[in-house]
């Protein structure tokens, strides 16, 4: 059985792999995506708690307010960050899929839109970890979503070449 390691570094390293990791269960790749979703949600907590830090030394009256709220502020913080962040990775993960999918029509391969997800849902590995990086580097958003989505397109489509071909039918 292939571990959440293993499948971390065939999705950095060997984009061949992952048309073979369309086999895997709808729980593992599950899994896989939850743990890349706690990954962005700890960089984003660590940057709300940089941020808050930053901002009430700013205000004397703010920074009197967060600090006597501080153990209700930041639990919420957390909550809303994993919930966005779920929602945002499962959104950008369907997209590329239909995308996915759309390749494999043209290069003549064989393979349904669950096969894709799960393709497409380790393919995103690059983006998720380059956009944690760009956030601290203060790239434009517009620009590392681009970046993303072309890196995130190219993955899916060496992965869609490693797909088995769809046979002409003979008569």
């Amino acid at each position: 059985m292939v571990t959440h390691l293993q499948i971390f570094i065939h999705s950095l390293f060997q984009p061949n792999k992952l048309a073979a990791y369309r086999l895997l269960t709808i729980g593992k790749v599950i899994q896989y995506v939850f743990i890349l979703i706690a990954i962005v949600t700890i960089f984003s907590f660590i940057q709300f708690l940089t941020g808050v830090s930053k901002t009430t030394i700013q205000f004397e009256g703010l920074q009197q307010y967060v600090s006597d709220i501080q153990w209700l502020l930041y639990p919420f913080a957390l909550l809303l960050l994993l919930l966005t962040s779920t929602i945002l990775l499962f959104v950008r993960i369907t997209i590329y899929a239909a995308i996915g999918t759309l390749l494999l029509k043209i290069f003549n391969r064989r393979g349904e839109y669950r096969h894709m997800w799960r393709t497409t849902a380790l393919a995103i590995t690059w983006s998720t970890l380059l956009s944690i990086l760009f956030s601290f580097m203060n790239i434009s958003s517009w620009f590392g979503t681009v970046v993303n989505a072309i890196i995130t397109i190219i993955l899916l489509t060496i992965a869609s070449l490693k797909y088995p071909k769809i046979e002409k039918k003979k008569f």
